[in-house]
């Protein structure tokens, strides 16, 4: 029998209606998973119980008078550590970091508060987000609950940790160069990162984003028709649109006639692990099966891009580092200040053609991606790592070797998703990335929706020790 902590957000608002259980019997159970795993993964950050149950309990109210405030109402949630929450510090995971109370919630934050979702926690993330782990000098080492010797990804490490171990339902993290994608992946669960825009975010940035974090295509759909309500503090935000998200539900045949690509080499970066190449490569078949048409892709990211969007990135952390007093900097994580002090001797010169490589990787994705209508790729080219490392390389001068296949689709504002799709000999998952055109979000979830039918039963989601 599902227990209440595994139950979907869509499961969850018939129960509340029908009054099988109601938000508090379901706050309390997903306390309870918390209180058993936490002490093992250090997902969270700010779990205020008394607060959760608090919140709970209005919105039993409210379904008891009949009024709830949408779909979402008291169904549990947690949201990335960088997701400001009104009176609450934002660490940013880094020890460095000032812990002023925020002045209001941003976007994300006051969007699931408006539909009445339970704040159960905040989730924790490596320092200023630029690690795909959990290693944090902030927040205790966040772990995998697939494999508590491997780490989340990153950098919504937390919240993809929280989502594989039933912490509820609904998660939000951010994603600049994979941050939403990678953990997911490594996690087993599934997530979008939207178009660059459709879901408000503050404060925007080139290529960040905001997504939902779930077990389910269903549930990310549900979150996406409130996550992405307009918010004029995002300069980048696109314009309001009517959007059916409740019409993701697509069927295999939903694949017949589709135009695939099948990217298996991003270009650069580190090389795919053969069963991450073959499990990528079975999901397309299954595609092809289906009715699609899959076609062979060539790499299109050079080394000359990656390395160009590290070099701007390492330059804008050295000057942030640098505008620190040197008692705060030292706090910051070892890695960090390796990766970002190394840009230190950069030139105007090299750092305007470093700049230029966003745009260059823009055009690239885009006339690669044209004469299809959604790509499949790995997510990463490998398997969760083990959690103490900083990267796979571990090695601040080659940090991002492992985003080849995600970074492009943030420069392009593209939506893409991360699904599961298998499983290696260790019982590690592997996601699927599903890109579409740019603004075609309802379009990847209902491919996505499609291949989670296609691809059958996944694995029980792990338990905790003992």
């Amino acid at each position: 029998m599902t227990q209440l902590h595994d139950l979907s957000a869509g499961a969850l608002a018939k129960g509340y209606a029908s009054g099988a259980f109601s938000p508090v019997d379901v706050a309390k159970a997903v306390l309870a998973r918390i209180e058993r795993w936490e002490p093992h993964l250090h997902a969270t950050y700010l779990l205020r119980p008394e607060l959760a149950l608090a919140q709970a309990r209005e919105s039993e109210a409210r379904w008891q008078r009949g009024a709830p405030l949408s779909p979402l109402d008291g169904v549990p949630m947690t949201l990335k550590d960088n997701i400001a929450t009104l009176g609450d510090p934002t660490p940013l995971g880094t020890a460095a970091a000032p812990l002023f109370p925020a002045l209001a919630d941003a976007p994300p934050a006051a969007r699931l508060r408006e539909a009445g979702a339970v704040l159960v926690s905040k989730t924790t993330m490596p320092d200023y987000g630029m690690l795909s782990s959990g290693l944090s000098s902030f927040h205790a080492l966040a772990r995998n609950p697939w494999d508590l010797s491997k780490g989340p990804g990153g950098s919504s490490a937390g919240a993809g940790a929280a989502a594989a171990a039933g912490y509820g339902p609904l998660h939000v993290g951010t994603d600049i160069g994979g941050s939403l994608r990678l953990p997911a992946s490594w996690c087993g669960i599934f997530t979008l990162k939207p178009s660059l825009g459709r879901i408000p975010i503050d404060p925007p940035y080139t290529g960040r984003a905001a997504g939902p974090m779930t077990r389910s295509v269903e549930d990310a759909a549900l979150m996406m028709a409130v996550l992405s309500q307009p918010d004029a503090r995002d300069s980048m935000q696109l314009p309001p649109q009517e959007i059916a998200w409740q019409d993701f539900e697509r069927g295999p045949e939903h694949l017949r006639g589709l135009r695939i690509g099948l990217l298996l080499d991003a270009g650069c970066g580190l090389p795919v692990d053969p069963q991450v190449h073959d499990a990528v490569a079975y999901a397309a078949a299954l595609f092809e099966a289906a009715g699609a048409t899959v076609t062979r892709m060539l790499p299109f990211l050079h080394q000359e891009m990656l390395a160009g969007m590290d070099h701007f990135w390492r330059m804008r952390s050295h000057l942030d580092m640098a505008a620190l007093p040197p008692e705060r900097k030292a706090r910051v994580l070892p890695f960090i200040q390796a990766w970002a002090d190394s840009a230190a001797g950069l030139s105007g010169t090299e750092v305007f053609h470093a700049a230029q490589q966003f745009h260059a990787t823009r055009v690239a994705t885009v006339a690669a991606c044209s004469a299809f209508d959604y790509v499949l790729s790995p997510v990463a080219p490998i398997t969760a790592f083990a959690a103490e490392l900083a990267s796979p390389t571990d090695d601040p001068l080659r940090a991002l070797e492992h985003i080849a296949f995600t970074v492009p689709f943030n420069m392009s504002e593209q939506p893409a998703a991360s699904i599961n799709c298998g499983y290696n000999t260790e019982g590690l998952p592997i996601g699927l990335q599903i890109a579409g055109a740019r603004f075609d979000d309802l379009g990847v979830l209902r491919v996505a929706r499609a291949f989670e039918q296609l691809r059958g039963v996944q694995r029980p989601w792990p338990e905790p020790p003992g």
